[in-house]
């Protein structure tokens, strides 16, 4: 029945056509049937119609069973922390966080091998 029909919204077709570029990335599909796919994705006002565009395609590695893959994962701070600890070994590498636009330098615990991101002005 059509009311038990889910309406597609627009992030799950974002997320549909994602899929598909990742198939078209993995080199299963050629660009003309991306297009043709995506179409079908695009043009489709319920998830059952724009399934039909995932048809005898493999799962993505980490989709979930609807083929819409998992839900975004919250992004973490790197491990930041605000200063080094006792112990830790400062490393060359540095790098400009795109979140904060602070420089931050990587630190190394010995103790574990883990690696720490500390804001550039504490003394190495």
């Amino acid at each position: 029945m059509p009311g038990d029909r889910s309406l597609l919204g627009d992030a799950d077709r974002d997320r549909l056509v994602a899929v598909l570029r990742e198939h078209y990335a993995a080199g299963r599909l050629e660009m003309p049937e991306f297009d043709r796919r995506a179409g079908i994705v695009l043009a489709a006002a319920y998830a059952d119609e724009a399934a039909v565009a995932l048809d005898g395609l493999p799962p993505v590695a980490g989709s979930g069973p609807a083929a819409g893959g998992r839900p975004p994962r919250s992004r973490k701070r790197h491990a930041q922390v605000a200063e080094p600890q006792p112990g830790w070994v400062p490393t060359a590498e540095r790098f400009r966080d795109p979140s904060s636009n602070t420089i931050m330098r990587v630190w190394t615990d010995p103790a574990d091998g883990s690696r720490h991101y500390v804001p550039d002005d504490h003394p190495a």
